[in-house]
């Protein structure tokens, strides 16, 4: 049995001020001197970004669908291990999860599979006796979510306090645990697919959380949220441990993983898995480096923002000569979303590395949504016929030249689809994978690795 105090912080939907709440929490009882462990319900990478500047330890996404619901609690474990408490930022509305699949990968699903209380924020601009009304819905929709307190945000004055803080007691019920009025100084800037990254902003990443931190701590109970995380009770599951997801292959080949504010997301989970399954893992930023880490045997490429430093990435033509003369010779090259953009002939009318026959340019439609693909073709990440899930999520087209067979298939809202390529030895994608929940990927790649390194070394 396991315990560590945790809360989960969740709202009636987006937008209501979660990332604002839970990042200043983080921070604020990081301030306290506390270890705090961060945590992202669903896909996101953004979030996990300023969750760990915050606490200052990776932010953990734990994601139902991508993972499956009995992997949630043991990589909750894995996450946290050594923290005082835990803070788990939730995903859309409390009960917004995989459409068409019930509570799956909802915010409320995570809370039941975590034993966690919830804390639910609200935002109270535009009313006043009837926020009484919707906490008191939420709260009696699913008696098995345990909906233990509300943050009022966006409060307008004391007047406008005082009258939210009358009708939910009159609800009775549910605790105010803190009352945040509206401030501009902790907005958080955004574009075309949510908040900017923290890794692109830097100093004023920084300085926004510590405002966050300010703010929250100034304006919730901060005894009264430690004491409510510290009721969850133990857990009866272990940590999820890469070492016992994979075997490590001999030979230690270098894998060189692209990072930095252009190709940001990726989960941790992920670069655990390869150094797990036998891999010594060198990250690098492409925006700055001139060339792939010496001896890489394979080349991970993830997601992020290419198409706003399409210039700098077009303009390092040594480090696009050498993922091409990688792939070209041979080695194991996995690329997501922003990945499979960099791999094109062009982004934008921009020269990216040139090793898949297809241009990509920006578009105005949001391609989003869970995806349940089936490998069609055999590939370093995957045989043919393997089932995954994952997540799509760009503005972005890519027109595919002749040559190169698809990575995977799924249906649609528009029907069978078929999306990625598979060139050689390089698997590109748009969609994103965690890989804690399919760990025979790192498996499979890092073998390829391995191997690529053994018939270089021989000849």
């Amino acid at each position: 049995m396991n315990n560590i105090p945790r809360l989960v912080i969740a709202a009636p939907s987006s937008g209501a001020g979660k990332t604002t709440v839970a990042t200043g929490l983080m921070a604020a009882l990081a301030a306290r001197g506390l270890a705090v462990s961060p945590h992202k319900v669903g896909p996101d990478y953004i979030d996990p970004g300023y969750h760990a500047l915050a606490a200052g330890r990776p932010g953990r996404n734990l994601d139902a669908f991508m993972c499956g619901p009995e992997r949630i609690a043991p990589l909750f474990l894995h996450g946290a291990a050594g923290a005082d408490v835990a803070v788990v930022e939730g995903v859309m509305g409390l009960y917004d999860g995989a459409a068409g699949r019930g509570e799956l990968a909802s915010t409320a699903h995570v809370a039941k599979l975590l034993k966690a209380p919830v804390v639910l924020v609200v935002d109270a601009s535009s009313q006043s006796r009837s926020v009484a009304a919707l906490v008191h819905g939420f709260a009696s929709w699913d008696p098995e979510v345990r909906l233990a307190g509300v943050i009022l945000n966006r409060v307008a004055s004391d007047r406008h306090e005082q009258l939210l803080r009358e009708a939910l007691e009159e609800g009775g019920g549910v605790q105010v645990l803190g009352c945040v009025r509206r401030s501009a100084a902790v907005a958080t800037p955004s574009r075309h697919l949510g908040l900017i990254p923290a890794v692109e902003r830097s100093a004023d990443a920084l300085r926004a959380v510590r405002d966050m931190g300010e703010l929250i701590g100034a304006s919730v109970d901060l005894d009264a949220l430690l004491e409510l995380a510290r009721s969850a009770p133990p857990l009866d599951a272990e940590p999820w441990s890469a070492a016992e997801e994979v075997s490590p292959v001999a030979g230690r080949p270098r894998v060189a993983l692209a990072a930095g504010a252009a190709f940001s997301f990726s989960y941790a989970e992920n670069a655990e898995l390869l150094a797990a399954a036998g891999a010594e893992v060198v990250p690098f930023d492409p925006l700055h480096e001139a060339e792939l880490p010496t001896g890489a045997a394979g080349l991970v490429i993830g997601g992020g923002f290419p198409e706003m430093y399409v210039k700098e990435l077009s303009a390092n033509a040594g480090l696009r000569a050498s993922i091409a003369a990688l792939a070209a010779a041979g080695a194991p090259v996995s690329a997501e979303c922003a990945g499979l953009l960099y791999l094109g002939q062009e982004l934008d009318g921009a020269p990216m590395c040139g090793v898949l026959n297809t241009t990509a340019r920006m578009t105005e439609r949001l391609t989003l949504g869970y995806r349940e693909a089936v490998a069609l073709t055999d590939s370093v990440l995957a045989p043919t016929g393997s089932r995954l899930r994952g997540h799509e999520f760009h503005r972005t087209v890519c027109e595919p030249g002749a040559g190169d067979p698809p990575g995977w298939g799924w249906r649609g809202p528009a029907g069978s689809c078929t999306e990625g390529f598979v060139s050689g030895s390089v698997h590109a994608s748009y969609l994103h994978l965690h890989w804690a929940g399919a760990p025979e990927l790192a498996s499979r790649f890092v073998r390829a690795a391995a191997d690529y390194a053994a018939a270089v070394g021989s000849s």
